[in-house]
């Protein structure tokens, strides 16, 4: 078995090591707008069990997160009546960037720039573990699916579809 290549640390790394919880690490070689399917692919992994996360906002422009199964897509409708706003749309590169403080491409759920309410689709409690993006692009990483819940506070919602 191949050697496990450490990642330096990142802001998500930093928050995993302080709040205690263990996580594994998995590089692989980032291509631009390849998202989870390359990640996935390169990495060996179900697809269903790498989760995006995705920097999006309500009609007042509020930002949130929303953790999503990787090969489904978030209905936007659905999230807006489950969250209790009137809609919510993906934000643009720039503003998802300067609200998260990571690349897209490199987003991960934890240790956000701003702090926003966090969303996760609740498929993905039914793994032990799922793997995230760990702060870069190229990077991620195993964590407890319940991990998002308790330090993070995330709250589950209904709202994958399933890709077009």
């Amino acid at each position: 078995m191949a050697k496990e290549k450490h990642v330096s640390e990142t802001p998500a790394t930093q928050f995993l090591k302080k709040h205690q919880i263990a996580y594994s690490e998995h590089p692989y070689d980032y291509v631009d707008h390849g998202g989870a399917t390359v990640a996935a692919n390169r990495l060996g992994l179900d697809l269903h069990q790498v989760a995006k996360t995705l920097i999006m906002e309500d009609e007042k422009s509020h930002p949130l997160v929303m953790v999503m199964h990787g090969d489904c897509e978030v209905s936007t409708k659905n999230l807006a009546r489950q969250i209790g706003v009137k809609s919510v749309s993906p934000c643009t590169p720039d503003n998802a960037q300067k609200h998260s403080g990571y690349l897209v491409g490199g987003t991960s759920p934890f240790a956000t720039r701003k702090k926003m309410p966090v969303w996760i689709e609740a498929g993905l409690l039914a793994y032990s573990v799922i793997y995230v993006n760990g702060g870069k692009r190229g990077y991620l990483i195993g964590v407890p699916a319940r991990t998002l819940a308790d330090p993070l506070g995330a709250k589950t919602v209904n709202v994958a579809l399933p890709k077009s």
